[in-house]
């Protein structure tokens, strides 16, 4: 077992917010190990692929763009597109949108281990690897997914998270809208096609309890989309994952001395109605990175000052969408999920905008 301590930030997971992260810290002249378990950055990918026009994510964004969205059409039940115009946005490649903030993180300096799985975070901090190597800094990041390691070391955890299930399959018309469907089968989530050139994710969510509908319920949107003549019927890929829905957790702990600082979706930034996290953890990384920087150089308010900026930039939008999904859930629950019910819980319509006292906030689009 080796150890190694000449390190000032260890981030744990390499996708968007662990990426950001390490990029930001080794931009400010820290020595960075940044780990993660994949041996490719982004992939196999987990993620719809969808980004807001509205929702600036850099240059990496559009390194990996596949082509254009214009607008958005909504399905409810069995019903025709309900079409919420100028919603534009980008597809993207994540497995090359992930690389390139890989490399970013690299090119500043940060020190980028793939296919290095962490075995267990000890109350100190210190990180274990299945390798047998010791890893240890005075900031660990936890940018590692919904079931972060290192929050759960350090109490901070998320206890709400969506079940998700998606193919890609051909698609054979052209289009340029992302099309959502929602029903009252599919309590907690909604199913979605996104188009990528000639290819198409086809996909669904939902609370976890009722994860045993995932199959069912992505083969029946399936066959209809084929039965229209728009998709193929052969299986190109399967892909799925956790989705954390219950709104921002505490963003910072300590473990010992170690000082922890969560970002991404390990922080319970993914939107609780969409499952928009691309956005919040580019951004949210960055912010972990620079506040690792300002604590080292001996501002021992850069945590607080880290879990401040969180709530200023996601807090309206979590909140507002943890309204509705609740509301949305109890529906379903009392079996009144009528098609006004779903309306009311999804961005496209008014009424999920109303209502309440929570300002607008562009990062309730969806992007997923």
């Amino acid at each position: 077992m080796t150890e190694d301590t000449g390190i000032d930030v260890l981030v744990i997971g390499l996708g968007p917010a662990g990426a950001s992260a390490a990029r930001a810290a080794a931009a400010a002249g820290l020595r960075v190990v940044a780990v993660d378990r994949k041996s490719e950055p982004g992939h196999p990918v987990q993620c719809a692929e969808f980004v807001p026009a509205l929702i600036n994510a850099g240059d990496a964004a559009q390194s990996a763009r596949i082509q254009p969205i214009a607008e958005m059409h909504t399905f409810v039940e069995a019903g025709s597109a309900e079409v919420t115009p100028e919603f534009p946005g980008i597809m993207i490649d994540r497995r090359s949108f992930d690389t390139h903030l890989v490399e970013e993180a690299r090119k500043a300096g940060a020190d980028i281990r793939m296919d290095s799985a962490v075995r267990d975070v000890s109350p100190d901090g210190t990180v274990h690897l299945f390798s047998g190597e010791v890893l240890g800094a005075p900031v660990l990041i936890g940018a590692d997914g919904p079931h972060s390691r290192v929050g759960k070391a350090a109490g901070l955890e998320n206890k709400e998270i969506i079940a998700s299930r998606q193919v890609s399959v051909a698609l054979l018309k052209p289009h340029n809208a992302t099309d959502i469907f929602l029903s009252e089968r599919l309590p907690g989530g909604y199913g979605w096609l996104f188009p990528k050139g000639d290819v198409a994710n086809i996909g669904l969510g939902v609370s976890q309890e009722y994860k045993d509908r995932l199959k069912p319920e992505l083969d029946r949107l399936h066959a209809r989309l084929v039965e229209e003549g728009r998709v193929g019927s052969d299986i190109l890929g399967h892909t799925g994952g956790p989705i954390p829905a219950g709104g921002m957790i505490e963003p910072a702990a300590r473990l010992g001395e170690t000082l922890v600082l969560l970002a991404g979706d390990a922080a319970g930034l993914t939107n609780p109605v969409t499952g928009a996290g691309i956005s919040a953890a580019v951004v949210s990384g960055t912010m972990a990175g620079e506040a690792a920087a300002e604590w080292l150089a001996g501002n021992t308010g850069a945590p607080d000052d880290y879990a401040e900026d969180l709530e200023d930039h996601f807090g309206a939008s979590l909140s507002r969408a943890l309204k509705r999904r609740t509301t949305a859930l109890a529906a379903h629950a009392a079996g009144t999920a009528s098609p006004d019910a779903l309306r009311g819980g999804w961005i496209a319509y008014p009424q999920y905008w109303t209502n309440d006292d929570i300002r607008e906030d562009t990062h309730d689009l969806l992007e997923a």
